[in-house]
């Protein structure tokens, strides 16, 4: 079933062509991601699917499935800041939703006994039980605590994992999602790639995260200069094709450049074509014209600024601790920084892995303890909240505010013009006033202030996020022979992975553990803990159904009966439910049938569960 069709989609800004004639389909089921480098119009042609844009062309045509709920998950949510969180969870259409709102507000105001048995009967004809204990899974999985509390409290990135909360609850089935990883902690974008994957889950989005990519979707759009490249598989394969695909490209310029080269000698020769062979050559030459002069822009950052030379100590933290109240971000933490060490930092959001940094960098006093930075020391420090570029300034003027020239290695000098280009910034945008950068230009802006100043030691708390995978790419690159130290933060498992040696995980309670390796050792060490945990757990649970089983004696022989009855009905379950599963991979069944089929599914999942629970209780006893 297609879900969407876009049929010669064009938009501009002014002069700026995001994209030009554009089309795409997407089908039931699924999964696309969307690249491109930042300010090409990634979140611009979000909007327009989704129906907050309009799209440009004489026959441009955006067409949705009109049976079909869109899910749209923006970079930055538009909530009602006077909602509380529960209210701006619970806004929606959706009767199952209506019907929890409506119960909570009893709860809430501890209505009469009538509007309280109203309320509860509804959510019993619609079945809503399971569906409130879902809602509230899912916000915890968030870490959405403190219903009562006003949207207009939250920080840009709770803002976000509450409006992605929101989406996921109404279950729509086409989910269109700009950046949904940004703001989640490891185990929250673990649980939402596993989430997605589900196979009755369309989906169309950007991210930057290639694991999250690479994991969830099996095929990737890339826009380019304009124009939409369609690659099927995963991120490796995304790689390996569009290399082909540039690879072919360059021998067709090169072609290109030839004839170019004697078209252009036979024009000078013959200025006036009068004839129509000659005319129609003149034509053919204008049109080769235009395509030689839309050549690819170097589409990728070059970053070779110099840096210092760290010296013998380089930072260390003596005892350090750090409390807030009763609540402790770092316990008496020591460590000495060595030479070209790259460090990662782990642990869930609001551990205090922010503070921490600060605390080195010595924005912010240890209550007890020292920190002891070397003499040659320079931080570069790329924080979260120090993008406040001004944006009544132009790109250029932010460059030149720090420096005019900017020194390279062996001895090479570069113009701030000449750095903005490198970093992907074209004279003519470098003219262009901070504000009319997207959120990923504002943050390569903000990267290029601080590699500027030629640090030794780089600090970097979340880089990645808004970053589109161009400039990831590079800057790993760049980070790979940085020569002096690196600290990261980071939910970017892939440039974790690629850059770090060893982690500080943030364990709660203050306490900082060192390990030795990157993510994905540490992620396996914790799953076979986690593994371990659960068999002990079992074996726990076993011992104790055997002293209940020893205790309560066998089974009677009305029970026996009974034990042999559930045994066929599971198995026939089993095979309705298989048939109905089976149903739903016709690609032409209708919304109500789909419907049909899921109602009927859900009744079966009900009594199959109920009868698999009265037959392992008799069968422990057996």
């Amino acid at each position: 079933m297609n879900y969407l069709s876009l049929e010669n989609v064009s938009k501009s800004y002014g002069e700026k062509v995001l994209f030009n004639q554009i089309s795409l389909q997407i089908n039931k089921g699924q999964k696309v991601a969307l690249v491109a480098k930042n300010g090409s119009g990634k979140t611009t042609l979000l909007r327009v699917i989704a129906g907050k844009e309009p799209a440009e062309g004489e026959t441009a045509k955006v067409w949705v499935h009109r049976d079909v709920r869109i899910g749209y998950l923006e970079q930055d949510p538009d909530l009602i800041d006077t909602h509380t969180l529960i209210e701006a969870v619970l806004d929606s259409d959706n009767p199952m939703i209506q019907a929890i709102k409506r119960y909570e507000r009893v709860l809430l105001f501890e209505s009469a006994a009538a509007d309280m048995q109203h309320a509860i009967a509804k959510m019993d004809d619609l079945k809503a039980w399971d569906f409130e204990a879902r809602i509230r899974e899912i916000l915890t999985k968030f870490k959405i605590g403190d219903l009562d509390k006003e949207v207009r409290t939250l920080s840009g990135g709770q803002k976000k994992r509450l409006a992605l909360a929101k989406l996921l609850i109404e279950e729509p089935e086409f989910l269109i999602l700009d950046e949904p990883t940004n703001h989640l902690d490891l185990d929250m974008i673990e649980w939402l790639e596993e989430h997605l994957s589900q196979a009755n889950i369309t989906l169309f989005m950007v991210t930057h995260d290639r694991y999250f990519l690479d994991r969830v979707c099996n095929q990737i759009l890339e826009l380019d200069a304009g124009i939409v490249y369609k690659y099927n598989g995963g991120y490796a394969d995304f790689l390996e094709k569009k290399a082909n695909r540039r690879e072919q490209e360059g021998i067709d310029w090169e072609k290109n450049r030839k004839l170019f080269k004697k078209e252009l000698d036979w024009v000078n020769r013959m200025p006036q074509a009068r004839g129509t062979k000659a005319k129609s050559r003149v034509d053919a030459f204008e049109d080769l014209k235009d395509k030689m002069s839309q050549t690819r822009s170097q589409d990728e950052i070059q970053i070779d600024i110099k840096g210092q030379r760290l010296g013998k100590k380089i930072l260390e933290a003596h005892n350090i601790s750090k409390s807030f109240g009763d609540r402790a971000i770092v316990k008496d933490f020591s460590y000495k920084f060595k030479k070209h060490e790259r460090v990662g930092i782990l642990g869930p959001n609001g551990v205090g892995k922010s503070t921490f940094l600060e605390l080195l960098t010595q924005h912010l006093r240890p209550d007890t303890g020292k920190i002891v930075p070397g003499d040659n020391t320079i931080f570069g420090y790329y924080s979260q909240d120090g993008i406040q570029l001004k944006d009544d300034k132009r790109v250029i003027e932010v460059v030149q505010d720090i420096a005019e020239f900017i020194p390279l290695e062996k001895g090479m000098k570069l113009t701030a013009a000449q750095i903005l280009e490198r970093f992907l910034f074209s004279r003519k945008q470098q003219q262009v006033y901070v504000s009319q950068l997207s959120g990923g230009e504002r943050r390569r802006l903000y990267l290029l202030t601080i590699l500027m100043k030629n640090p030794n030691f780089l600090i970097l708390d979340e880089p990645t996020n808004d970053l589109d995978i161009i400039t990831l790419n590079v800057l790993e690159e760049f980070l790979l022979e940085f020569p002096g130290c690196i600290l990261i933060v980071s939910h970017d498992r892939f440039f974790m992975d690629k850059l770090v040696d060893h982690l500080f995980v943030f364990e709660g309670n203050g306490h900082i553990r060192d390990f030795n390796g990157n993510y994905s050792d540490y992620r396996d060490i914790q799953k076979e803990q986690e593994r371990a945990q659960r068999r002990v757990e079992r074996n726990d649970q076993q011992s104790q159904k055997q002293e209940a089983k020893q205790q309560a004696g066998g089974l009677n022989q009305e029970e026996k009966k009974e034990f042999k009855r559930l045994e066929k009905q599971i198995l026939q379950l089993e095979e309705q439910k298989n048939a109905i599963t089976a149903q739903f991979n016709d690609s032409d069944l209708s919304t109500a049938k789909i419907e049909s089929l899921s109602k009927e599914l859900a009744k079966v999942n009900e009594e199959l569960e109920e009868k698999e629970m009265r037959w392992m209780e008799l069968a422990d006893r057996m």
